[in-house]
């Protein structure tokens, strides 16, 4: 760690200064020399948008890292790492998604660059949720670099080629995000973990710490859905079918949550992860005239579906796909991500928008999940080859491994030692 971490995290980002130097430009420069536009009016329309980039920034920054905090031994690595690769993902996202939008022009970086660079970056810390604890910091920039180079491919298929309708990107970001990092946990699955592993648990606090990520990302996800919709009807359309989803899923996932637990009791993983849910499956028809209703049952289905995922169906990915999904993001993502691509083909079966195709959209879903599972195929074996620095199954879920940790506390010294006492007269 300590020569080919620093080594590899300077050189990435020497390679982002390089490129930026080659290929970006600021947007006011291209905008004054084609349009004659004033920089005034150019920076109006910058600050418009603005609030919205900070919305989603705290999404990522904040919402993302926090959620994944519930581990006992692992807060450091949540918060931290996310910290890492979402600062590699936005500057290499801008790029990568640039250059293919650009026809080998200059890339112009304005406000809706950086909020779809961030939208890149979303890609990655959903696959991160699912091998969270069991990679190395080296390995997840090798992963930020490699599927963000994939995602930006796939945006443009789905945008571009196929003109389907994703404005909250339901099925490029979550349902691809999703199925990508599970395909790397199935590449990288340790049989070692089968029987599960001390640290892979949560204890009062740290469900306390990912319930505030939780709230973050609940709060500003009309603001991820409607960021870069049509200013007008699509934005407003987004912004209030978003809000009334999210509000439809908190109540069928504690519902359920209560109904498939013993003795009605709510369950810290369902109330974390699957009242987020509506916010995923409602962003593909976010900016569509669904009308009030139907964006709550798209929210109350991704709730109820994400419930009986997180009970259900990870045991059975676990032991029968061999997939090991620490944070359940086929739950919150991939399935919800689902549910969102088939609830527009049935939006646009209704009339509800006409920007797009049934075919179009079914498509763009197909495609979303084909491109992730061969990507992260590709991306799980190269992450396989030793020089990566993975840890042991022994080291997986503890901060320990690749952080300076506090030292104890001189009682909590003197408990430690009195305990271990007690272990050896035994």
């Amino acid at each position: 760690m300590r020569i080919k971490f620093p080594l590899m995290a300077i050189g990435l980002e020497v390679a982002m200064i390089v490129l930026y130097g080659l290929f970006v430009e600021y947007e006011t420069d291209q905008s004054i020399q084609q349009f004659n536009i004033s920089k005034q009016v150019h920076m109006e329309k910058f600050l418009d948008l603005y609030p919205l980039f900070q919305d989603v920034h705290v999404m990522i920054f904040v919402g993302f890292g926090f959620l994944m905090t519930f581990l006992k031994k692992y807060g450091f690595s949540s918060v931290g790492i996310n910290l890492l690769i979402a600062a590699l993902g936005l500057q290499w996202g801008t790029i990568a998604q640039g250059i293919l939008h650009s026809h080998g022009q200059k890339v112009h970086i304005g406000i809706k660059n950086m909020i779809n660079a961030d939208f890149s970056t979303a890609t990655v810390l959903i696959s991160f949720g699912a091998v969270l604890g069991k990679i190395s910091p080296i390995q997840m920039l090798i992963m930020t670099i490699i599927e963000i180079a994939v995602f930006a491919g796939n945006e443009y298929l789905v945008g571009e080629i196929f003109k389907a309708s994703d404005i909250g990107a339901s099925m490029t970001i979550h349902a691809f995000g999703a199925y990508f990092g599970l395909t790397v946990a199935r590449i990288l699955y340790r049989p070692g973990l089968r029987g599960g592993h001390d640290n892979e648990e949560s204890v009062y606090h740290s469900d306390l710490f990912a319930m505030i990520g939780t709230l973050f990302l609940w709060i500003f996800w009309p603001s991820f859905n409607s960021a870069i919709a049509e200013a007008g009807d699509k934005q407003y359309l987004a912004i209030v079918n978003t809000y009334l989803s999210l509000a439809a899923c908190v109540l069928t996932s504690y519902a359920f949550s209560s109904l498939v637990e013993h003795g009605g009791k709510l369950d810290m993983v369902h109330i974390q992860n699957a009242t987020l849910a509506g916010g995923v499956a409602v962003g593909t028809c976010a900016d569509m005239a669904i009308k009030p209703y139907g964006s709550m049952i798209i929210g109350s289905i991704a709730g109820i579906v994400s419930v009986i995922g997180f009970k259900f169906l990870t045991p059975l990915v676990a032991t029968k796909l061999r997939i090991q999904d620490t944070c359940g993001v086929h739950n919150l993502h991939g399935l919800p991500g689902v549910i969102g691509g088939l609830a527009s083909i049935v939006a646009i079966a209704m009339g509800a928008s006409s920007t797009s195709t049934m075919v179009n959209q079914a498509f763009a879903l197909g495609a979303s999940i084909g491109t992730a599972i061969v990507g992260g195929l590709i991306t799980g074996v190269i992450l396989l080859l030793p020089l990566w620095e993975q840890p042991s199954d022994w080291d997986c879920y503890n901060d320990s491994v690749y952080w300076e940790f506090p030292r104890l506390r001189d009682h909590d010294n003197r408990f430690h030692e009195y305990h271990n006492h007690l272990e050896h007269e035994i």
